[in-house]
């Protein structure tokens, strides 16, 4: 079973390098993934949605989201499994850029990006939480174009991110009503 997952991430990166890489697409890609570089994209939003008391709450729960998967899986989950990156194994993988040091299961980027995206969502503003979460399938995507990760990195990631987000979105229901209950008391 195992080999064959393994054999399904090799066929599709390997398809990816072969048929979806265009020279035009390459830069767009590239940044796509810079963005990502530290959650920087991420950060500046976190930032504006905690600029204005609407949205406050939302930049919050994005903070707390943000910090989860940072510690979750990048410095937990990637060092508990330890996974090389695939251009260690795929010598006829060309990377397109600098080859990250650290190890690929999970996506940090694509991880953090659906923590993100995912909170935004479920904090009710479904028009930017729906264009974040697209984003976020863009910034998973750009990491196997790119060939830094397998794809199977880039879906527990996103999977991973997204439970953060919905973990995050219920304890603030939680806490939101029993701060309810206790104005009502």
């Amino acid at each position: 079973m195992f080999q064959y997952l393994y054999n399904l991430d090799v066929n599709i990166l390997l398809f990816i390098q072969e048929y979806i890489r265009y020279p035009v697409l390459t830069p767009i890609f590239k940044l796509i993934t810079i963005l990502g570089n530290g959650g920087m994209i991420w950060l500046i939003i976190i930032l504006g949605l905690l600029l204005y008391k609407k949205s406050r709450t939302t930049g919050m729960v994005s903070l707390i989201a943000f910090a989860m998967s940072i510690l979750i899986n990048n410095i937990i989950l990637k060092n508990v499994i330890a996974r090389p990156r695939p251009f260690a194994a795929l010598t006829q993988l060309q990377v397109l850029i600098a080859r990250p040091t650290d190890f690929s299961f999970p996506s940090g980027h694509t991880a953090t990006a659906f923590a993100v995206a995912g909170a935004i969502y479920f904090m009710g503003n479904k028009r930017w939480g729906i264009g974040a979460l697209i984003f976020a399938g863009l910034m998973g995507f750009s990491r196997l174009y790119l060939g830094v990760h397998y794809p199977s990195d880039v879906l527990c990631g996103a999977i991973v991110g997204l439970l953060i987000s919905i973990s995050v979105n219920k304890v603030q229901i939680y806490l939101q009503e029993k701060q309810k209950l206790k104005t009502v008391n």
